[in-house]
């Protein structure tokens, strides 16, 4: 079912068709291809600026479009029934969405893909990625890996879900979105993210991960802004966890 619900006004900005790949992005999709085979897939591509907020694809809706973000930074998100929004994977340059735009029969979007700030995509009609996959087995062959990744990150998701404790997962998906999408700054690294944002990802409530930013502020593993979350000592998230283990079994 589509749901609009989280679908934004703003008009999106077309650009001319993207005919240079930068040289300073790297797409594990693109890997491989030769000079001539890149400027091709290029070729075919045309580049879309969207601000913060706007939903690039909604769950449900025709998967007629593939894309590579190549500045900014987006996510993957669902919406439940009860019409409740749920974070799952967050997306740096490079990185492709709208898979589905791939298989060989027509389909919709599995989840909906939103910008967390200003940035541009690459964006590919179904039927011209159709035919680049044809003629370039390479980009076949890492779009399968691409999909094996997602599918170990399902599983470690999953796995967390049932074997960690809140403070655990919390831990792993502020280390996780550090280095995935973290920018450096004086003291650490910056997460344009809020507390409220971070417990979706990790499952866990509001408060919980109040509570535990605040213990991790106060021994100098965080420190919190508005809108912001700078990690300054990662191996600090799990002190707790240490200081257990040391003590003494009664």
């Amino acid at each position: 079912m589509t749901t609009n619900l989280w679908c934004t006004s703003t008009q999106v900005r077309p650009a001319p068709t993207a005919s240079e790949y930068p040289t300073d992005l790297k797409s594990r999709f693109l890997e491989g291809l030769t000079g001539p085979e890149l400027k091709s897939v290029m070729a075919a591509s045309t580049q879309r600026h969207y601000p913060a907020k706007s939903v690039i694809t909604n769950q449900g809706d025709p998967a007629d479009n593939f894309f590579l973000l190549k500045k900014g930074c987006a996510r993957y998100f669902s919406i439940t029934e009860e019409g409740q929004k749920v974070l799952l994977l967050w997306f740096s340059p490079g990185e492709v969405f709208g898979g589905y735009a791939l298989v060989a029969e027509p389909s919709n979007y599995l989840l909906s893909t939103e910008m967390v700030e200003d940035g541009c995509v690459l964006v590919w009609r179904r039927s011209k990625m159709r035919d680049l996959l044809a003629r370039y087995p390479r980009l076949h062959d890492n779009a399968l890996i691409l999909a094996g990744d997602y599918l170990s990150w399902f599983h470690a998701s999953h796995m967390a879900l049932i074997s960690h404790t809140a403070r655990q997962r919390l831990a792993r998906v502020l280390t996780s979105l550090a280095h995935g999408i973290g920018h450096k700054v004086p003291g650490g690294i910056e997460l344009d993210i809020t507390n409220e944002e971070l417990a979706n990802a990790a499952n866990v409530t509001p408060f919980t991960a109040s509570r535990l930013l605040s213990e991790w502020q106060r021994n100098g593993a965080v420190s919190k802004g508005r809108g912001s979350i700078v990690l300054s000592a990662p191996q600090r998230l799990f002190l707790h966890e240490v200081e257990k283990e040391r003590q003494p079994a009664r």
